[in-house]
């Protein structure tokens, strides 16, 4: 009886192993599909560049995760990129949410003042839809990346709590070796991790997370968050940089806990209605 006990646990032990190994083999590979394309793409100008590397890089890695799918005897709905009915439906919603986060961010510190939203005058309408390409692109490539195989394999083998620790930690680090601060990294991203994890395993799909990481991305963007000018230029009085920055680094903070709560809150709500309707 012992003895099976402890077959039983050894046997899952063994399978926590080879799965990380496994997910860690896999985002070895987006890395280097990553890399490869950038050096291949590096001799081109202005942003097709850009739209370019993150298009193959999309593509490929969907590809790799067709042959660890396979590999690990998965499907492609056990991790998430089969859609269904409501995945239209929650890309959207996503969107709306990912625009409304951004939004309220720059509504805060401008609220706190000494900073200021200029419109760019010269803003034309294909550097804006050029933008909305390349940020979903960048979604797209990260989600596929993060919150696909990846989580979701682990998933199947740890609690969902730890997968998405271990998921997230491999979001930061990868976000710092590309220069990122520690703690922007730690903060901006850990949390931004959390929030699309969170909505992947949630609704068991993409939809709702792509549209979040999006919206996010392109929200920022639009209102010169991103360190450089988008629709809007954000302007900041002299010396009061850091304060305002301080602001910004809260404001962030408070919508990205109110979207986690949310997602705790409403999809938990879901299931307890669909539990309580089959009964």
């Amino acid at each position: 009886m012992r003895s099976g006990m402890r077959n039983k646990v050894q046997e899952i032990s063994l399978k926590w192993y080879y799965t990380l190994g496994r997910v860690l083999c896999f985002y070895i590979g987006c890395i280097v599909i990553f890399a490869a394309i950038s050096g291949l793409t590096k001799s081109l100008s202005g942003r097709i560049a850009d739209h370019i590397t993150m298009f193959l890089a999309t593509l490929l890695t969907f590809l790799l995760i067709l042959l660890f799918v396979r590999w690990e005897k998965l499907s492609l709905n056990d991790v998430g990129l089969i859609p269904g009915r409501k995945s239209a439906s929650r890309f959207f919603t996503g969107y709306l949410i990912g625009l409304a986060m951004a939004i309220t961010q720059a509504m805060i510190v401008l609220g706190f003042g000494h900073s200021q939203l200029i419109f760019i005058t010269t803003i034309t309408t294909g550097k804006i839809f050029s933008s909305l390409l390349l940020f979903f692109l960048v979604a797209a490539r990260e989600e596929l990346v993060f919150r696909s195989y990846a989580l979701r394999s682990l998933s199947y083998v740890l609690k969902a709590g730890i997968a998405l620790t271990i998921i997230t930690i491999i979001f930061i680090l990868e976000h710092v070796v590309a220069g990122m601060t520690w703690e922007m990294a730690i903060v901006g991203i850990g949390m931004g991790g959390v929030l699309f994890g969170l909505a992947a395993l949630r609704t068991r799909g993409l939809a709702l997370p792509l549209g979040l990481h999006s919206a996010w991305n392109f929200g920022q963007w639009s209102m010169g968050f991103k360190g450089e000018p988008g629709i809007w230029e954000a302007i900041i009085e002299k010396g009061y940089e850091t304060r305002v920055q301080n602001v910004g680094m809260l404001a962030f903070v408070l919508v990205m806990l109110l979207a986690i709560a949310g997602i705790l809150v409403f999809y938990k709500t879901k299931e307890s209605q669909r539990k309580r309707a089959s009964r």
